[in-house]
């Protein structure tokens, strides 16, 4: 039988501290994210204060020899923060100063942007205002309103809702019919189906064709099998295609436009400008709030009066905002390095497009910037660059890419924006298949497998061949 007993071992493990963990978690952070961590700092910690320019840290601390170490560490502070509002500066030259009219309008334009309503807010409005509507019903409608996705339809049938929770089915059945009436239309449907019918039933449509084929075949509808249904319906194909045609203009996700996605704002984090004749990277500091550390508060430090217990706490926090205010100055030349070698890379997508996107990869820009590949994927996450040719996230520059004849380098999003281009131009009647699509582009000297044309087309959201085929 083995020994038993209690034993000392030695291991060593690597433990990011909470100062780490917070430089990581600035350094990730997208800006409006960042906005509000700063804002929490601010409320946690008194010695931290919006940098304006009657308050400085240069006034000269009084010689008392029993706090030297407070006057050492007030000399790297100061000093800190003259490297911190220096950055400042030389950010503001970059984007230069807005005139007063730019600034007015950016700041009508940023007092415009509202909260979106969500689909529970529009529906319940109308609720409040249906006639005939009493208070049963509206309570139930309520339930059902809690109840739906965020395409806008019930995923439970009313009957298992009346089980679950022990509501009489005719009043659920009442507050759905009264729901389905609302808009956005086809809203409360259990399904697809049912949705489409309700959007064509208020078109008028009931006695149509299109009615008929959602109703009875929607799945050869769906599977385009135009001549199954022709031969189903005795049909002439012509018919069938315009049905589908105007079946494809409903809306199948009523909901989506209320969806928090549609409703993004993106303020990038670079903009890219001309400047004799480079393209340069330019830090939007715009949104970021200016942080220096209180004039009060280092008073206090250097007072004699001050207690032991006082001096410790404000030398706590003036440490910790240190930290803070170093770990945004660090995150924002961080990016720029980052941006400064992106477009070092793609100079040719910043002249001609985003076809001309050249393959890039986190490892290359991390040797080039003197940084972790981890640190880079990090500093890239959610922070989004100006172009030319649009506003992209840091990601979108970073692509696996494919050798073409000549032995030039082509990023995938070159390719799949050649894919896209070819079905653009593709005979509607005899749409490209993958593996025809794949020799095309093998005659213009990119070589991609059938199986790697599929993903690229998937990945674009473009139906396969036999589903793009039109027969009008």
């Amino acid at each position: 039988m083995a020994d038993q007993g209690l034993y000392q071992t030695q291991t060593q493990k690597l433990a990011i501290g909470p100062q780490m963990q917070q430089s990581l978690q600035i350094l990730q952070a997208p800006t409006l994210e960042l906005r509000q961590i700063i804002q929490q700092e601010i409320e946690i910690n008194p010695v931290l204060e919006l940098e304006s320019p009657e308050v400085s840290l240069d006034e000269a601390v009084p010689d008392d020899p029993d706090s030297r170490e407070e006057r050492d560490e007030l000399d790297v502070i100061s000093q800190m923060d003259e490297e911190w509002r220096e950055y400042w500066a030389q950010s503001r030259m970059q984007s230069g100063n807005r005139t007063s009219e730019e600034q007015e309008r950016w700041q009508f334009l940023m007092d415009s942007i509202v909260a979106p309503t969500t689909l529970q807010e529009h529906l319940i409005s109308q609720l409040r205002t249906a006639e005939n509507a009493d208070a049963a019903l509206i309570k139930e409608t309520e339930f059902l309103i809690g109840s739906l996705d965020d395409r806008g339809f019930l995923n439970t049938p009313v009957e298992e809702l009346s089980l679950q929770h022990g509501i009489p089915l005719d009043d659920l059945q009442r507050a759905k019919n009264l729901l389905t009436t609302f808009d956005p239309v086809g809203v409360g449907a259990d399904d697809l189906r049912e949705c489409l019918l309700i959007q064509l039933e208020r078109l008028g449509k009931r006695q149509s064709l299109a009615y008929r084929l959602v109703d009875m075949h929607l799945d050869d509808l769906a599977n385009k099998r135009y001549p199954v249904l022709s031969r189903k319906l005795g049909v002439p194909m012509d018919q069938i295609s315009r049905a589908a045609d105007f079946i494809s203009t409903l809306d199948p996700r009523p909901a989506s436009r209320f969806t928090a996605s549609t409703n993004n704002y993106v303020t990038p984090d670079i903009i890219v400008e001309r400047q004799g004749g480079e393209w340069v990277p330019v830090m939007n500091n715009d949104d970021l709030p200016h942080l220096r550390l209180s004039h009060a508060y280092k008073d206090m430090l250097s007072q004699p009066e001050s207690s032991a217990e006082v001096r410790n706490y404000i030398r706590d926090k003036l440490r910790s905002g240190k930290f803070l205010i170093r770990s945004i100055q660090q995150r924002q030349q961080t990016i720029f390095k980052i941006a400064s070698q992106i477009l070092a890379h793609q100079r040719e997508f910043l002249d001609k497009g985003t076809g001309f996107l050249r393959p890039l990869n986190m490892a290359q820009v991390a040797e080039e910037v003197g940084v972790h590949e981890t640190t880079v994927s990090r500093a890239i996450a959610g922070k989004y660059m100006a172009t030319p040719h649009g506003v992209f996230e840091l990601k979108f520059f970073f692509s696996h890419g494919v050798k073409t004849d000549s032995g030039e380098d082509l990023s995938n999003t070159s390719v799949k924006n050649a894919i896209a281009d070819l079905i653009k131009s593709e005979p509607k009647a005899k749409p490209l298949s993958d593996d025809k699509l794949a020799k095309i582009l093998d005659q213009q000297g990119i070589k991609v497998a059938r199986r790697t044309v599929a993903k690229y087309r998937e990945a674009l959201g473009i139906l396969p061949s036999h589903l793009r085929k039109s027969f009008s």
